[in-house]
């Protein structure tokens, strides 16, 4: 491997420029604004292929990304002496009435051992010890200074005008810094991927909140049938998120806050007196069966990593691990949701 120039600069194709560099390519990342910003920056960075209940290839994957978790964030650690507030702190999902049957429940009395407070309605819970999350914000910082001080080139304020190619190859990258080349090139650019190739990917917004828990009293994340609850270590609590399909409409809406809030309360009462600390919205790439777009293009040299929707935190070190992989030439084949099993 020699040169891989990256469109985008979420928390893909940060991940991928590490993992690329670390195995010696020469990269470079191209982005039209600031660097971590985007769906990476507006996340709450669960990491719960089990408490999302993801099914099939997604939920295989997800579970592979979220093993390799641990050893990932030491390694970034080691790169930058940075922490990331990476937790692998179990995620809770409320019932409404018991549920015996299931493995993972726990009645009302295990569940106050694990968290007190939550609304008297709640019967039980389902329990996933082995998710978690991560602070999405420290660690989009953290794999920026990683990827500088690995080498990774980064361009921020960069326009890719067109990919362009002749036959089965692409040729150069036409930027607001003239025409660029490289040996390979990787399409990273999320929601706003139809800009630059005719992928089935669009916009899905997201709306999201956080309030001040000035007592710690939420110490679990709570992954509820419409609404979830991430508490920070800090006493923040991130609340989030609504699944709107209005393209790219930019803001946050009455409507929109009003829905978290109200059913935050319902299952955690407490946050009715919380003050409100900031509002935020984002746009996540959704694919058909909510299955990320992975692997090698109609092109020869063009990698795919687009597509991850709402699980762009949770697949970043497995996603790393498949470019990195198809760059070096050992996968070939496009990884969708018809061919995720091959992996």
């Amino acid at each position: 491997m020699s040169s891989v120039l990256i469109i985008g600069s979420g928390i893909i194709g940060l991940a991928t420029a590490i993992e690329l560099s670390l195995r010696g390519a020469s990269v470079t990342i191209l982005e039209r604004g600031a660097c971590g910003q985007g769906a990476t920056w507006a996340a709450a960075g669960m990491l719960a292929p089990e408490a999302e209940q993801l099914e099939g290839a997604l939920r295989e994957l997800g579970i592979r990304s979220r093993s390799l978790y641990p050893e990932w964030i030491r390694k970034l650690i080691h790169i930058t002496n940075r922490d990331c507030s990476y937790r692998c702190c179990g995620i809770l999902t409320p019932t409404l009435s018991p549920q015996p049957h299931l493995p993972e429940y726990i009645d009302r009395t295990q569940l106050n051992k694990k968290q007190q407070g939550l609304c008297d309605a709640i019967s039980g819970a389902l329990w996933y010890p082995e998710d978690g999350q991560v602070d999405n914000r420290c660690l989009a910082e953290t794999l920026i200074v990683a990827a500088r001080t690995l080498g990774v080139n980064i361009l921020e304020g960069t326009n890719v005008y067109q990919i362009a190619a002749s036959g089965d190859r692409v040729t150069h990258l036409e930027t607001s810094l003239g025409n660029m080349h490289a040996d390979r090139y990787l399409l990273a650019t999320g929601a706003w991927t139809r800009e630059l190739m005719p992928l089935p990917i669009s916009p899905r917004k997201g709306q999201m909140l956080s309030v001040f828990d000035r007592d710690r009293s939420l110490q679990r994340v709570i992954f509820g049938s419409n609404v979830y609850l991430v508490p920070r270590q800090d006493g923040t609590i991130i609340i989030g998120a609504t699944v709107e399909d209005v393209g790219f409409t930019a803001g946050n809406t009455a409507v929109g806050i009003a829905q978290l809030l109200n059913n935050a309360i319902s299952i955690y009462p407490a946050i009715a007196d919380m003050n409100i600390q900031s509002t935020w919205w984002g746009f996540r790439p959704f694919a058909p069966n909510e299955m990320p777009i992975l692997g090698a293009s109609i092109y020869e040299n063009l990698g795919l990593a687009t597509g991850h929707y709402r699980n762009g935190i949770l697949l970043a070190p497995i996603t790393a691990r498949i470019l990195a992989d198809w760059a070096e030439g050992n996968i070939t084949d496009r990884l969708t949701s018809s061919s995720t099993k091959s992996f």
